[in-house]
Formats: structure tokens, C-alpha cells, sequence
């Protein structure tokens, strides 16, 4: 049974990423090509010509106007994925119309609508509103996954990793010592998991950025959407410096960090990252030091999650997984991702 939950929205691309060039990713298992008219609308529509299966996104394809002509044989097709000319002859099959997919352009994201059109405008579209907003300065990437995207989620899920994994960049010994707080909004389809540090060590991640010397007070809450968005309200602040009593924190840095997750396949993932600030704005320094970080520290999740994959893939059926009670955020998401895609979740040993 497929882990991929359908009828959903997932992130295809930055904006950035698609302009007047051909563009295809694969999503779902399904190749979608993405290009903007001359009007600068996105485009989503099947990366294959519908008479002999060329990808539209190969060369010599190309774009005449808001049309696209394949390469192979000539079919030339609309941003609405209908063939409007045919070598060889005037008439035009009736069938001959690419699949077309709901698209929106939102919080710097491109996102594709995967499963039945017509349920798109009643599906939510999680919100990232920092990356594209006044106050906020982004940094942001994608790396390939070659595994499953529900270890992903169990990754992000479970930060007590960064002590270990991390170490030297964004983990400290407190990460993995202090306890987490688990809450599951079941109507809204949200799982929150906080860990709140009242005196921590500041890793170089957060010191080299902020300039905080000594030891810290450090927040993680985590707000994860299946199948498809988390986000990390990161705090950080001097040790025993707190909000103030009407709520606003002048004296604390914050830091949001986004991962939109996407299958690629079954067992391949586009993980989507970005990393948000509300201080330094103009420091190109300091973005470029957190670009070439998080993308470090992402790297080091990858070649982790590449390796379990491979490690899933060979083990026997019916091999015993132990959880405990760091687990518990990544346990409501797989029931959560379960029950979206149907299925009933796997069992884990306690």
C-alpha cells in the first residue's frame, strides 16, 4: 500500500525556481512540468506528450509565447495543457490535453495540488508567512532525499538528534536532556512538540549569528501539518532573559525554521528547507554563514536518513522498533499520515 498521501498540496519549487524556461520535478511519482507565461502565471501540466510519451521538459522542446511545442513531433499545447496544434493535420483529437494541476504561489513557495482536482480549493494550504515577509530576512534550499519521507518527519520530529548528529553546529548536550511537551490538535490537523531550555549552551549556529556569548535561553516549538509542512519557532535569548508580560520580546532573537517535505517517490523526498530571522536583516555575512550551515546540518540528516533507508529496505519483516518518550510527536504524526492516507499505522515496540 502506498505511504504517499494524495489529495493534498506539496511543494514544487521555490518561486524563484520557475521562470520562462522548461522546469520538471516529479512529485508524488507523478513528473509535472512547471513554466510561467508571458504574464508570469505558473504553469503545472504532465511532463509528457500525450503521442509518444516525450518529455516536454527535454530539448528541443520549448516555449513559443504561452505555448509549448514538444520537441519529438511538433504537438503544441496551451498553459491550460490543451493541444492546440497537431503536425499534419487541422483536426485535433479530442483527447489530446495534458493533465493539468491546481497550482499557488504562496510564502515563496510553488505549490501542486496532488490527487482530484476538484477537491483543491476545499484542501488547506499550510502557511510560512515569514519567508516572504516585511521584518524577516530568508535564507532556503532543497536537497534530494533518497529515502522515504515519513523518516523525514520522524527526524524533524525528534530534535534530540541534533546532540549527536549535529554536534558543532546547532547541537548541544541539553537538546537531548530536556524533556518535550507533545500536543495533537486533531480538528486542525496539527501536532505540536516544544522543548524549552532555561540554560543551555549556545551553539556556534545561533552564537556566530546573534553574537550571544555565554550560556542561553532556548526555545523549540514545533508545528508540523501533515503530510506536507513543519515549522521551527526557535527562541533564543541570554540565560533568563524572557518575553515580556504583554507578550512582546524585544530582547530575544527568533529564528523560523521551515522543511516542506515532498515526496519525490515512495522512497525519495525533495526536502524544502529555510531559515528565517528577525535580526541582522542586512547582514549578508550573517546569511551567507547560516545558508552554508543549515545546509550542513541538513546535509549531515541526509546521508543519516539515505543510510536508514537502506538499512528498511533489506531488514525482515516484523523487526522490532523501540520508542520512548522523545518519540511521542513522531508517533501522533505517523498515526496522523496514516489515517490521511488510509492506512493503518505500523506498530512500535515501547
Amino acid at each position: 500500500m502506498t505511504s504517499i498521501v494524495n489529495n493534498q498540496w506539496y511543494v514544487a519549487a521555490y518561486g524563484r525556481e520557475i521562470g520562462r524556461d522548461l522546469f520538471s520535478r516529479t512529485i508524488c511519482g507523478e513528473s509535472i512540468l512547471f513554466w510561467r507565461t508571458e504574464a508570469g502565471a505558473v504553469t503545472a501540466m504532465s511532463d509528457r506528450c500525450v503521442h509518444r510519451r516525450f518529455p516536454l521538459s527535454e530539448s528541443p522542446s520549448h516555449l513559443l509565447g504561452d505555448t509549448v511545442v514538444c520537441g519529438y513531433h511538433g504537438f503544441t499545447y496551451g498553459a491550460d495543457g490543451k493541444c492546440v496544434a497537431v503536425p499534419g493535420q487541422s483536426r485535433i483529437p479530442r483527447t489530446a490535453r495534458l493533465r493539468s494541476y491546481p497550482v499557488v504561489e504562496q510564502d515563496s513557495f510553488v505549490w501542486v495540488f496532488i490527487g482530484d482536482p476538484a477537491l483543491a480549493e476545499t484542501t488547506r494550504i499550510p502557511r510560512a508567512p515569514w519567508l516572504a515577509l516585511d521584518g524577516w530576512t530568508t535564507v532556503s534550499g532543497m536537497e534530494p532525499l533518497a529515502a522515504r519521507a515519513s523518516l523525514l518527519v520522524d527526524n524533524l520530529l525528534d530534535l534530540s538528534h541534533e546532540t549527536y548528529l549535529h554536534g558543532g553546529y546547532i547541537g548541544t548536550p541539553e537538546v537531548a536532556e530536556t524533556p518535550i511537551t507533545t500536543e495533537v490538535d486533531e480538528d486542525a490537523g496539527i501536532v505540536y512538540v516544544s522543548r524549552r531550555m532555561a540554560d543551555a549552551a549556545c551553539p556556534p549556529f545561533y552564537a556566530k549569528s546573534t553574537g550571544i556569548t555565554g550560556r542561553i535561553t532556548r526555545w523549540q516549538d514545533i508545528e508540523y501539518t501533515p503530510p506536507c509542512l513543519y515549522t521551527l519557532h526557535s527562541r533564543i535569548a541570554p540565560a533568563g532573559v524572557l518575553p515580556h508580560d504583554d507578550g512582546t520580546d524585544p530582547d530575544a532573537f527568533h529564528v523560523e525554521v521551515v522543511y516542506a517535505i515532498t515526496p519525490e517517490t515512495e522512497h525519495s523526498t525533495h526536502d524544502f528547507w529555510a531559515v528565517a530571522r528577525d535580526f541582522a536583516l542586512d547582514d549578508q555575512g550573517v546569511s551567507d554563514f547560516l545558508a552554508e550551515n543549515n545546509r550542513t546540518v541538513v546535509l549531515q540528516d541526509v546521508a543519516a536518513l539515505d543510510v536508514l533507508e537502506r538499512v528498511i529496505a533489506t531488514e525482515p519483516d516484523g523487526y522490532q522498533e523501540l520508542s520512548i518518550n522523545i518519540d511521542t510527536g513522531g508517533l501522533a504524526a505517523r498515526r496522523m499520515l496514516a489515517r490521511l492516507a488510509g492506512a493503518a499505522p505500523a506498530s512500535a515496540a515501547r
